[in-house]
């Protein structure tokens, strides 16, 4: 099954339905609610980070948990006991679809449009975890069926309002560095993998529902440690690799701060493909039509793997002193998947961040909750008195770099906007372009240092063979 034939299925299944009137379907008049009742879709690792993140809004009831894994389900299950659980989201949101107000995705990436789209298709408001999407042309559509019902959406990039990155974008639009002509981006986290596909099969876990895991992906032996969990971002069917994971939270600034489109063109400069991983280390740069913040055309270069980022002289800090390149082969899976850069000396690159480049300095954004730091001539000037103007005229208040109590504060957001009492501010609307960059990128990659022309009107690439890599079949399961 195509992916639009799925779509138009799971529209069609949920037509004949008479739903309650919310706030969150906003066409009609809304009924004002004065709880939300969620239902979570991938409960553990960062779905139980989001669980535990949504509920502890104050007026939010988590109604349905849901989850292919009986182990996550179960503990999820210890922390919200009136929740009732399900191991299929299509028989939760059918079975409850009455009972709900908002459902959070935060499944693997091939599972983030499926289960969104139905969830919307029943006029609940989403928030899906980051990227968006798998493919652009469920980010496409998402966005568009967000937009039609006028539905309350939230991607999980939930740094985006920290302190430290709102001072940044407002600096960037303020112009302290000019028109900006170059943004460089970088994470030397490895989601890839340069093996062979395994081979043969392993016994499939008692806990573990291998169908339900698998989606409408396509389908393919069970095998220990390789998909499950953790480990399904480095490959292609099912992940978007080191750009798809930390690259939408290190793009997300910039990329806001810029007030960038999708892009013209994309080249990645990476192994060539192997049919089942990620590349290891990509360096994929793109080129930006101009916006009232940008020169005539903006570039964007974006470095992961091992060694990232590469050597360049944009990126040369005051006071640096030849080092070894930070190595992440031997990095945990919580290493990973942390949000965190490691605190480095005087006149070293931050592990993660990004560095704009324009026509007064450059301004160096670490990754994360650390200030922004304007350097001229090689050398970092005061800016004080900027960062001053900027907080008062924004009503910014004292910097809180306390992750624990900030993070919260993303979901809490997407609650509020379901009770009517503000908006998000990574709604698909945004998101599903961001996302569509990043994917770009992702693609380009099955065509190592060849430069692809995007044609954003019209969904497509100039070389027809990449268009293929635009949306997947999905599988009935």
């Amino acid at each position: 099954m195509n992916k639009r034939d799925f779509l138009k299925k799971s529209g069609l299944g949920v037509a004949g339905i008479t739903l309650a009137p919310s706030l969150i379907m906003c066409k009609e008049k809304p009924v004002l609610k004065s709880r939300i009742r969620t239902a979570h879709i991938g409960v553990g690792n960062m779905g139980l980070a989001d669980l535990k993140d949504t509920a502890s809004h104050p007026l939010v009831d988590v109604t349905a948990l849901c989850d292919v894994d009986t182990n996550y389900l179960n503990e999820a299950k210890k922390l919200y006991p009136n929740a009732k659980t399900f191991s299929d989201y299509r028989v939760m949101l059918k079975e409850m679809k009455n009972d709900i107000d908002a459902v959070v995705v935060s499944t693997p990436d091939h599972t983030h449009a499926p289960a969104s789209m139905l969830a919307m298709n029943m006029n609940k408001a989403v928030y899906c975890q980051k990227p968006l999407t798998h493919h652009v042309s469920e980010a496409r559509a998402m966005n568009k069926l967000a937009k039609e019902k006028n539905l309350v959406t939230q991607m999980g990039i939930q740094v985006h309002s920290f302190y430290d990155y709102k001072l940044a974008t407002l600096l960037i639009q303020s112009g302290i560095i000019g028109k900006v002509h170059t943004v460089h981006a970088w994470s030397p986290k490895n989601w890839g993998y340069d093996g062979a596909a395994p081979e043969g099969s392993d016994p499939i876990p008692d806990t573990l529902d291998w169908n339900l895991w698998l989606g409408t992906s396509l389908e393919r032996p069970y095998k220990e440690g390789v998909y499950h969990p953790g480990n399904w971002r480095k490959l292609m069917d099912y992940g978007c690799g080191t750009l798809g994971d930390m690259g939408v939270h290190i793009f997300d600034t910039p990329y806001n701060a810029l007030e960038l489109d999708v892009p013209k063109t994309i080249k990645n400069e990476c192994r060539e493909p192997n049919g089942f991983g990620y590349p290891e280390n990509n360096i994929v740069t793109y080129e930006f039509p101009q916006t009232k913040y940008t020169a005539e055309t903006l570039k964007w270069i974006w470095y992961d793997g091992s060694g990232a980022p590469k050597e360049h002289q944009d990126l040369i800090l005051p006071g640096a002193k030849k080092e070894e390149s930070s190595n992440t082969e031997s990095a945990t899976l919580e290493d990973k998947m942390s949000l965190d850069t490691k605190i480095v000396g005087e006149g070293k690159l931050p592990e993660q961040g990004a560095m704009f480049v324009g026509e007064k300095g450059r301004l160096l954004l670490p990754h994360f909750m650390q200030l922004p730091k304007k350097i001229v001539n090689g050398k970092y000037v005061d800016i004080s008195s900027e960062i001053e103007t900027v907080e008062k005229a924004n009503n910014m208040g004292e910097p809180i770099r306390n992750y624990a109590s900030e993070g919260p504060k993303h979901y809490h957001q997407f609650i509020d906007a379901c009770l009517g009492k503000g908006e998000c501010t990574a709604p698909f609307s945004y998101a599903s372009k961001l996302t569509e960059t990043i994917l770009l990128g992702v693609i380009a990659g099955r065509f190592p240092d060849e430069t692809l022309h995007w044609d954003s009107v019209n969904a497509k690439f100039s070389k027809e063979e990449a268009n293929q890599y635009l949306e997947g079949d999905y599988r009935e399961f």
